[in-house]
């Protein structure tokens, strides 16, 4: 696929009206006081063959309590730099602690939330979703769609948010020191969790699912988006019902609300999270420090280990 959306110099530029509901504010308060309300995270230290690492299996409680897994790896023999807490992309779990080994050995503790209901052959999953849901199509998009308290982001913000909350309550972690960091589904989760979550050292937000719904079913077919258009198709009508469940949970209006210093990525080519709804987050972003990197020729795989270099080099910089 060549370059479909807005020219760069537009994309730069692009400003579009948010879609905010009055209560954003309240219902976000409301359902993370509720939420911090059930109990404390367990950190219990397993065996691993990466010797230089401490690797601990975690569970913290998520939304309205619900027990949600993660990792948590951290260097052996030298203190911790700063803590990252990693989201993950659409359809993936927590994995095998091997598979966060990276950020560790840069001096970084690194916090993995698993994505509750989500797992696949590549990331395998440890977290259900016990909250049941009416008609939806196959994926996540449409459960719960029918009204912002049920919606399934609503918990897995929840989730994100509190995976902040627990990261800072381990020992070796500096609460000041945290960054959220995540791409695709990752990335509109990590913007999520900026915009939830205060005093925040950093976001590394790379191409950003759940950003401009509007906008995105407007110009890609792709999934997981097209789960959505999929939805209304048969429930003829209820365009509007669904726009304003979403715009709970939109990543444009979480990054107004989010100060911390951040480093986006975008990909021209890219038709799953399309260069426009990236930017609509991007230009609406609250907090001074902000940059973006621009891949020109890649689709959704983004700038792959050429932008992990970024993040170490983001890190760094935030760090010291």
């Amino acid at each position: 696929m060549a370059q479909f959306d807005l020219p760069v110099d537009q994309l730069e530029t692009y400003r579009p009206e948010r879609e905010e509901p009055a209560d954003f504010d309240a219902f976000w308060r409301d359902t993370l006081a509720e939420s911090r309300e059930h109990g404390s995270a367990r950190f219990d230290a397993v065996d691993s063959a990466m010797r230089s690492l401490i690797v601990e299996d975690v569970t913290f409680p998520g939304f309205a309590g619900h027990p949600i897994r993660g990792w948590m790896l951290r260097p052996r023999h030298e203190p911790v730099r700063g803590c990252v807490v990693q989201f993950i992309g659409y359809g993936g779990g927590r994995g095998h602690a091997e598979q966060w080994s990276l950020l560790p050995s840069a001096g970084y503790a690194v916090f993995v939330m698993d994505t509750r209901g989500q797992g696949n052959g590549v990331s395998v999953g440890s977290t259900p979703d016990p909250v049941g849901s009416a008609p939806q199509v196959p994926g996540k998009m449409t459960a719960g769609i029918e009204h912002p308290s049920s919606y399934y982001y609503r918990r897995v913000f929840t989730d994100a948010a509190r995976a902040v909350d627990a990261a800072r309550t381990h020992a070796a972690v500096d609460p000041e020191r945290v960054v959220v960091a995540g791409g695709s589904q990752g990335g509109g989760i990590a913007l999520a969790a900026a915009g939830l979550s205060d005093g925040l050292a950093g976001a590394t937000i790379d191409v950003p699912f759940l950003s401009h719904f509007r906008r995105a079913l407007r110009i890609t077919d792709a999934s997981p988006y097209n789960e959505l258009a999929r939805y209304l198709q048969s429930q003829r009508g209820d365009e509007e019902s669904v726009f304003r469940t979403l715009s709970y949970f939109d990543g444009v209006n979480f990054a107004a609300r989010a100060t911390a210093p951040a480093l986006f990525s975008v990909a021209l080519y890219d038709a799953v999270c399309p260069p426009s709804t990236v930017y609509a987050a991007y230009n609406a972003y609250a907090g001074d420090e902000k940059q973006m990197a621009v891949y020109p020729y890649n689709g959704h795989e983004g700038g792959q280990w050429h932008h992990t270099q970024r993040h170490l080099a983001f890190l760094d910089e935030i760090f010291g």
